[in-house]
Order: structure tokens, then sequence, then C-alpha cells
């Protein structure tokens, strides 16, 4: 692969950067602009993403005690205040580092977590694993990347069009994300095996509601307004439960 067509800039560090959601808007829609002319950088784009999608899937995650979080967070923050983007910090780090700060101790609530993902995800080129509208193409990508089959209800009909999934990491443990999309509005609706402990709230500017599906926690994070944040989960919970198993 030949180098970047704009070597005068350090591209390298920023679409790196912008893969761990180290740029603010302007910097990231300029990556985006970067990258569709640039097969050098929108190759390490795939790269970093190929890593990042491994590394959620396939290595093992331990619940952080609060004193080593407390810890991490004060060596990671200063630097990072003072320095912005860390030249040089390789791409396995930085997404360790990210995955590290996203731990929640055991019994914590996850709304910060969920609403942290939520945010990182908009960053471009994050949002969707597997895009599709076809919950018969969605849900089977799951098959072999998680240990518990996630549902996966056609909203259509709602107002609600499903966009595709990735796979997230919340507690330690990964995590079925569904996204689906009204208007310009998108929400993620992250799934696991057990119970949703809080009815949602709002968050750092962001929605969120909580419920459960058949022995599944189901958390929904979004912008838009609360009242068709709970239209979204309405729609949800009436597809029946043997609506092509959702």
């Amino acid at each position: 692969m030949t180098g970047c067509v704009e070597p005068e800039r350090a591209w390298e560090l920023l679409v790196q950067a912008d893969h761990d959601g180290e740029l603010d808007a302007a910097e990231a829609a300029a990556v985006v602009r970067h990258v569709e002319i640039c097969p050098h950088c929108a190759g390490l784009q795939r790269q970093f993403s190929a890593l990042s999608n491994r590394l959620r899937a396939e290595v093992p995650m331990h619940g952080a005690s609060e004193v080593l979080r407390r810890r991490m967070t004060a060596r990671f923050a200063a630097p990072r205040r003072r320095m912005g983007v860390i030249a040089g910090f390789g791409a396995g780090a930085a997404i360790a580092a990210g995955l590290l700060l996203t731990l929640l101790p055991a019994g914590a609530d996850p709304a910060e977590g969920l609403v942290a993902a939520h945010v990182r995800a908009l960053q471009p080129g994050h949002l969707i694993d597997v895009p599709s509208s076809d919950k018969h193409t969605v849900k089977p990508w799951f098959d072999g990347r998680l240990d518990f089959a996630p549902p996966v209800p056609d909203l259509v009909a709602a107002g609600f069009t499903l966009v595709g999934g990735r796979l997230d990491v919340i507690g330690a443990r990964p995590v079925a994300v569904l996204v689906y999309r009204r208007g310009g509005h998108d929400i993620d609706v992250f799934v696991w095996p057990g119970e949703a402990s809080a009815p949602g709230g709002t968050l750092r500017g962001y929605n969120l509601l909580a419920w459960n599906d058949h022995g599944m926690a189901v958390r929904a994070v979004s912008d838009i307004e609360p009242a068709a944040l709970r239209g979204f989960m309405l729609a949800w919970q009436a597809v029946p439960e043997d609506a092509g198993q959702r």
C-alpha cells in the first residue's frame, strides 16, 4: 500500500485518534473527508476497526476494582488534557486503555458505561459492525460472537428502522448492540442476559430506558426525545415473542 496522499499533515495519527474518540466534531469530519480520497488511511481505519472488533470478541474481560479505576483514570486524564492526541500511542494500547476505562465495578449501574459507549459509537465509522435493515441478517451475525442470541424485533411499522448491529463491552462482558433510527436520531439498544436494574432517566443529555425481555436486560440510549424513546420501548414490547423469533 502506498503512503498517505497528504503527507504534509499527520493523518495517520488523526485516523488513530478518531478511532479512539479523541477528536472534536470538526477534526472527525476532516478525517472522514480525508479517508474518502486516501486509500492508505482508509486501510488504516479498517485495520483499527478490525482490531477493535477482535479485542471485543476474543479478549477475556475482568471487572476492575474501584481503586484501580480511580488510579487509571487519574493516570491517563492529565496527560490527555495537556497533550490532546498522544503521538505514537499504539493502536492496541489505545484500544485497551479505552476498554479499561469503560469497565464498571461489580454491581454498579451501567448507565455511565452505556452513555460512554453510545457517544463513542457516534464517531464516524464506529456505529455499526453489520450494516443491515434485515433482522435475518443482523441476528445471525451475533452467532459465535456472543454466548446468547439477542432479540431483533422489526419495528418499521412503528416508525423505527433497524440499521444494523455491533458488539460492545459493558460491565466487563460483551453485549449485543442493535441500532435503530428514527429521523436523524440513532437509538442504541444494548442487550445481555439478566435483568435491567433501573427504569431509565437522563444522563449527560442522553435519554435512557430499561426493560426486560424474556431473560434479557434491554437498555436503550438516544438523544431522541423521551416520549419517542418510550414509544420505541412500547413498540418493542408489543412484538410477539414468536414473531419470527423476534
